[in-house]
This record gives structure tokens, sequence and C-alpha cells, in this order.
């Protein structure tokens, strides 16, 4: 079965197109996805194009989420998008390929709301998939993007919300049903990439808070796997990355550079549909 490489970046609206395309290149990707994209989207395109050619901007999205295909704009149709901008989904339909649905999204950040705000945000996200999937007869879904959250916190794992879980083997049963309610699940592979046991860097964005309780490393940028897809999932092909060539998106101690770069790091996952 076919794959398709996805690279997902928060670049912080800083002047990254030159890196965009390195990193693109390096990885061979074919959906590059953008938030907090402030550089004009022609840059970006022929930043892409100067070094892999056929790329496309997708249409319909909206000036904070940006993406690029190696593919003609034409299997890429916007279904959805709020009406705060923060998220948006898109049917994907390559030729001789399954249909997906992607989801994009860029939730609000602690620093301006709540966790009550994020959770219910990604409530009303869950629930407009739903209706996605439900209107296009299939579950090939995933959401991918910054979610300002942390896999363990409520948006993410809780039943009315995103009810995204940690293990593949839980996600197979597709749903759940609490208080006579059904809740379909969402695979989260992030979880494997908590942690400085295998590296230096621990997450995919450092924040080192004032008060009582602090993370410090935080997994704020994820992909989320509908089962029906997760079971074509390789675990290994997706990377938090912390290079370009030979040049270092992190600091020595790891954490990402965002004097130079983004304070977020980039991820690449492969798909297979």
């Amino acid at each position: 079965m076919p794959s398709t490489k996805f690279l997902f970046w928060n670049i912080a609206k800083k002047p990254l197109a030159e890196v965009i395309s390195s990193l693109a290149k390096e990885h061979c990707a074919d959906v590059v996805i953008l938030v907090e994209c402030a550089v004009p989207p022609l840059d970006v395109l022929r930043a892409l194009n100067a070094r892999q050619s056929e790329f496309h901007i997708a249409a319909g999205l909206s000036k904070g989420i940006r993406i690029f295909m190696r593919f003609s704009r034409e299997f890429f149709r916007p279904a959805f998008e709020s009406a705060s901008e923060r998220f948006m989904i898109g049917r994907l339909q390559l030729p001789a390929r399954s249909e997906i649905l992607l989801s994009v999204v860029h939730l609000p950040s602690k620093l301006h709301r709540q966790e009550d705000d994020q959770s219910y945000e990604c409530g009303e996200l869950a629930r407009e998939i739903a209706v996605k999937e439900d209107q296009f007869g299939h579950r090939l879904t995933i959401v991918v993007g910054d979610f300002n959250m942390n896999p363990f916190e409520r948006g993410l794992v809780g039943a009315g919300d995103l009810h995204a879980v940690m293990s593949r083997e839980v996600a197979d049963r597709e749903s759940r049903t609490v208080q006579g309610r059904e809740y379909r699940f969402f695979y989260n592979p992030m979880w494997n990439h908590f942690g400085d046991a295998e590296r230096k860097t621990a997450g995919s964005y450092y924040y080192a808070d004032s008060g009582h309780v602090s993370y410090y490393w935080n997994m704020f940028d994820q992909v989320l796997i509908r089962p029906e897809l997760a079971r074509q999932f390789d675990p290994a092909s997706l990377k938090i990355l912390t290079s370009f060539g030979a040049q270092d998106l992190v600091r020595e101690n790891g954490r990402p550079d965002s004097s130079r770069y983004s304070d977020h790091l980039p991820i690449v996952f492969e798909l297979a549909f």
C-alpha cells in the first residue's frame, strides 16, 4: 500500500521558508503543514519548488494554516473551517487511493485561555469530525497540529473531547460507551516521544513555568490517528526533528533554538492509505 509523508511545523511567524524547504527535501515530504505562518505562501512555494518540483498550495484555508502538497490541489477539498480559524477539516483523495480526512489544528494557548476553554474547543472539533465522517462514509481521519496541550490533558483524553489514547491496542476497539453514549477513539503515538531516554530533547516545546507545577518539556505538537488508519501506521516513521542538514534546530541543552528558528520543533510521520 503506497504511503504519504507529512511534515508539520509551528514556525512562530519566523521567516523560515528556506529551512522548511530543506526539511521537506531531506525527509521527502509530500504534504507540508504550517501554522503561525506569516511568510507569504508564494515565498514558501518558491522555496519548496527550488529543491523539489510540483508543490502546490491547498485552497480555502485560513491565513494562519498553510498546506503545501506535492500533487495537484484538486486532490484536496476543504470540508469545514471553524469560525475561530483554529481548526479545519479537508478531504484528501489521491488517485487510486482511499480518501482520508485531514484536520489541522492550532488551538488556543494557555497564556490566553483556561484549560476548560481548550477542552471545549477539542469537544467541538471531535463532534465536527464525527459529523464529517458520517457524511462522507468513512473514519480514515488524522488530526495534526499544535494543540497547546499535552497528550495527558483532558481535551486530548476526555471521552467527550478528542478521546485520544496512548495504546494502539486500546484504540483498535474503535469506540467505547460512557453513560449510554458512544465515543470514537483516536490513537496518539506522541506518547512514545516523551522523555530523554533516547535523546536530549524530551518533547516538542520547552517552557519553564514559574508556578508550583512545571513540566518544562511539553508535547504540544501532535498527530492523532483513527484506529482504521493506525493499523497501517508504523510508529517508527514518526519523529521530532532537531536538525536539518548539518544545522541544529536546538541548542546544546536540547531545547528549541527559538532565537534563530521556532520555539516549536517540527514533526514528520508517514501514513499508508
